[in-house]
C-alpha cells in the first residue's frame, strides 16, 4: 500500500480540467495527503479549465487573503444565442441575430465593463443563498432572488477578429477581475448589451 505523504500543510496548484468540479478536486487531495482541512482559493465551473489553488492543512487559514486578489479569465464568447446556465453546457432559451456584429462593437461595449461594476450571479453558481447552492436550486427547476454583487474589473481585453461559427459571432476575450467573478456572467451582459444596441 502507498504511503501518504509526511507533509500536509501548504499549497498545491492544480491545473483542472474540464469535467472536474473544483469540489472534486478538493476531494482527491483530501485522499492523497489524508487531511480533512483542505479548501480552494474559488470555485471554477465544471466546463472550466485552469488554475486552481488549493491549501492543505494549517495553509486554509490564508485563504482569506487570497479573494480580493486579482484573477484572469480567458474564454469565449458566442454572440447569437443565449442559454439557461449562460454557458455552452445549458439549454438554448433565446437566439438572436448577430450576424453583422463587428470586433469593433464588442470592444466598445466591453469598456463599460471596466472599474466598480456590479454582477447579478447566474442560477449555475456555486454560491449559496439560506444554505443552498444556487445551481442546486437550478437543477430543481427553481429560480432565486439573486442580490447584485460589487466586481473590481482591472482589464477586460478582445482579442483578435470575430470568427463565426454555425454563422454565429464568436469572440476570444481576457478579463482580470477582484472578488468573485462570473467569466459567464460578462458573456450574458456583453450579449444582453449588443442586442440592445442592434
Amino acid at each position: 500500500m502507498a504511503r501518504k505523504p509526511a507533509v500536509t500543510h501548504g499549497f498545491v496548484v492544480v491545473d483542472k480540467p474540464a469535467g472536474m468540479t473544483s469540489h472534486d478536486v478538493v476531494g482527491r487531495i483530501r485522499r492523497r495527503f489524508n487531511e480533512r482541512r483542505v479548501g480552494h482559493s474559488g470555485t471554477l465551473d465544471p466546463d472550466a479549465t485552469g488554475v486552481l489553488l488549493v491549501a492543505v492543512g494549517n495553509a486554509t487559514r490564508l485563504l482569506q487573503f487570497f479573494g480580493d486578489l486579482p484573477k484572469t479569465y480567458t474564454g469565449e464568447v458566442v454572440f447569437g444565442s443565449a442559454t439557461n446556465t449562460l454557458d455552452a453546457s445549458g439549454e438554448v432559451v433565446a437566439t438572436s441575430d448577430m450576424s453583422l456584429l463587428t470586433v469593433e462593437r464588442v470592444r466598445d461595449a466591453s469598456r463599460l465593463f471596466v472599474g466598480e461594476i456590479t454582477q447579478v450571479p447566474p442560477m449555475v453558481s456555486a454560491l449559496k443563498v439560506d444554505g443552498r447552492r444556487l445551481h442546486e436550486i437550478a437543477r430543481e427547476g427553481g429560480e432565486v432572488e439573486r442580490a447584485p454583487r460589487q466586481v473590481t474589473v482591472h482589464r477586460y481585453v478582445v482579442h483578435g477578429e470575430v470568427e463565426r461559427v454555425d454563422g454565429n459571432p464568436v469572440v476570444e476575450s481576457n478579463i482580470a477581475a477582484a472578488l468573485v467573478t462570473e467569466m459567464k456572467v460578462f458573456a450574458h451582459d456583453d450579449f444582453t448589451h449588443l442586442e440592445r444596441a442592434n
